[in-house]
């Protein structure tokens, strides 16, 4: 009886979310189109960062190769855009890799998800409209930061900021009653400012190529010497050992590398499409769409404003704070700062936009299956949006911005939205290879043109799927040359397992590089590559679902492998008073979780009928 208990509540951890994709119904307003979501997509990644980032990368790690860096780091962030694409297209329904993983892995694991991309959204959101009202101070003389410091200093270093930002308040509670207002007039307003936002990027680039010089790519030693000794006087020469070695690429690979790594994180904000599920017209081909473009055009612009720095003025001689106005200013084109600063502004409050847009949908979607509390999905009827989750979302944003600096926080970002990057990747992973099954877990979304051409096709399937199926022997040869061309529950749990182990072998090789890189770990990392590799293609021999969908990632399982490498291996490279507080975040949602979410699930309803019926033919066997 007590291991019977302990089945249940290990299923209702692993339970996972029935999703009807043929029923239209949805409480909010589908009205977005596929331009719509580009624009949410570049808005929200293509933010403040490409107008500091680029200087600081260039100038430190990888120097005019940093247009090679944002390419890598552009090629990583598709392999996580491609995962979300393919899961847009089978489940459009509100909820990102919260809802992804929910169908997939599992109730606690989608918990777990959606409470980090919530953390991730909140601090997203609090540190930009810092980032807005520091930056709007600048341009007007720091007028707002002195009247703070003389009249509301706060003394608590460490804990709290130095002084209350209430216009960082100000502007989150006019962009909360805007998403209060309606999703296309968030999204119109969206738009305008991303248009201005690409206009300046473009200026920018032309600019950087009429007033560069190939001369910036082609520095030597020599050249760095001399503009050494004549700036700094003869002492320098320690000082021009950290500009490298002159050239296309002074840092040497190992720059670019890691200027790559720093790049990832200038892509991140894309996932917010997928939160957009119940609010898209035709979900299944736009939020594909709406993904892949918006990482081409966010690749391009921080291609090209690199490229047009690194042109402008020597890479060593770029400022890590301000490139453009410095770079502007060394070609003699003053003016153009004023261009920056409004595509800056503008930048920023895209950004800020794409991190408030996803955090209602997902505390709605969290609260609508019984996660969260049931009052944080009530819907405005006349406007169709979440409004107490927006409300709540925009209160708790607010607080956070007013009264800390959130600097230690913002590292607390890259955990929820790798985690979330991981889990998709791997999601699509095991949805791929598991059969058929209309009426269960796995309910497929079909395009229309499909669903209207092959409907008795469909019908056999969906008959065949409840034919008994003959049992599998598990032999080498059955893994290895698998005897049906179609998906069965032996080959399902083979890639089930496959994945399991896959994942254990990244995350022990990335803990184990974190805390002691030598020679033995290397050893192991070649070994690790090795079994991946065997289980991958192990995967691969496992027949796949003929499912057709409006997009799909290509060359699996080698993509979702890649992605969930890179995504877990950023990861660990994060220091040790981040997963500290990673960790205080995820005892406060276990204990959400376990006192309220596990009893009051929607999914747990469903199951309750199943679970009394099973009780009680095991009491009648007994």
């Amino acid at each position: 009886m007590e291991c019977q208990k302990i089945i249940n509540f290990g299923n209702q951890l692993l339970r996972r979310k029935n999703v009807d994709c043929a029923r239209e119904d949805s409480r909010l307003s589908r009205c977005l189109n596929t331009f719509d979501l580009v624009a949410l997509g570049v808005g929200s990644t293509l933010g403040a960062g490409v107008y500091v980032l680029a200087g600081a990368v260039a100038r430190e790690n990888a120097g005019p190769a940093i247009v090679i860096s944002f390419l890598i780091a552009a090629l990583a962030s598709v392999l996580a855009g491609l995962c979300y694409g393919e899961f847009g297209a089978r489940v459009p329904k509100t909820g990102s890799a919260y809802l992804y993983s929910y169908v997939t892995v599992g109730e606690l694991s989608a918990f777990v998800t959606g409470w980090n991309l919530i953390l991730s959204y909140v601090i997203g959101t609090s540190s930009v409209a810092r980032a807005w009202s520091a930056t709007f101070d600048e341009i007007i003389g720091q007028h707002i930061e002195e009247f703070c410091k003389r009249y509301m200093k706060m003394d608590a270093p460490g804990v709290l900021a130095k002084y209350p930002d209430i216009f960082a308040v100000v502007i989150i509670t006019i962009l909360t009653g805007l998403l209060i207002f309606g999703v296309k007039e968030s999204a119109l307003v969206n738009k305008v400012f991303t248009c201005i936002n690409i206009l300046v990027l473009g200026f920018v680039m032309v600019s950087g190529f009429v007033k560069g010089s190939i001369k910036n790519w082609q520095l030597t030693e020599q050249d760095i010497y001399n503009t050494s000794h004549g700036t700094y006087g003869d002492n320098q020469t320690q000082e021009e050992k950290l500009y490298g070695v002159g050239g296309f690429m002074p840092y040497g690979l190992k720059g670019v590398l890691s200027g790559a790594a720093t790049c990832f994180y200038a892509f991140v904000g894309f996932d917010c499409i997928a939160t957009t599920g119940e609010e898209v017209k035709n979900p299944q081909k736009a939020i594909p769409i709406g993904i892949v473009a918006s990482l081409l055009i966010c690749f391009v612009a921080y291609f090209g404003v690199s490229a047009a720095l690194t042109l402008m003025m020597p890479y060593y001689q770029l400022d890590t704070n301000s490139p453009l106005p410095n770079a502007f200013k060394y070609v003699g084109w003053d003016g153009a700062n004023y261009a920056v600063a409004v595509g800056s502004l503008c930048a920023l409050s895209t950004s800020l936009l794409g991190s408030m847009f996803p955090m209602p949908r997902i505390i709605y979607a969290m609260a609508e299956d019984g996660l969260l509390f049931k009052f944080l999905a009530k819907v405005n009827e006349k406007r169709k949006t979440p409004i107490i989750a927006t409300v709540t979302s925009g209160i708790i944003a607010a607080v956070m911005a007013f009264l800390f600096d959130l600097k230690d926080l913002v590292d607390l970002m890259s955990i929820g939205t790798l985690l979330a990057y991981s889990l998709v990747a791997a999601c699509v992973l095991v949805l791929r290879y598991q059969p058929e099954q209309p009426n269960l877990a796995y309910q497929m979304a079909r395009t229309t043109e499909e669903t209207d051409n092959n409907e008795s096709v469909s019908t056999s399937e969906s008959q065949a799927g409840f034919l008994p199926e003959e049992e599998e022997k598990c032999s080498l040869k059955t893994i290895l040359c698998p005897p049906n061309s179609d998906p069965s529950k032996f080959s399902g749990s083979v890639v089930n397992i496959s994945t399991f182990i896959i994942g254990f072998l990244i995350v022990g090789s990335c803990i184990l590089t974190a805390l002691e890189p030598s020679v033995l770990i290397k050893a192991i990392w070649i070994i690790a590559a090795i079994l991946v590799l065997v289980v991958s293609f192990v995967i691969w021999k496992q027949p796949e679902s003929k499912t057709k969908l409006s997009f799909k990632v290509p060359l699996l399982p080698l993509l979702p492998v890649v992605s969930i490498f890179v995504n877990v291996y950023l990861m660990m490279q994060l220091d040790l008073g981040t997963w500290i507080r990673f960790a205080v975040w995820m005892l406060i949602g276990f204990i959400i979780y376990f006192t309220y979410g596990i009893w009051h699930s929607v999914e747990a309803t469903y199951a309750a009928p199943a679970d009394a019926e099973r009780n009680t033919d095991i009491g009648s066997e007994s």
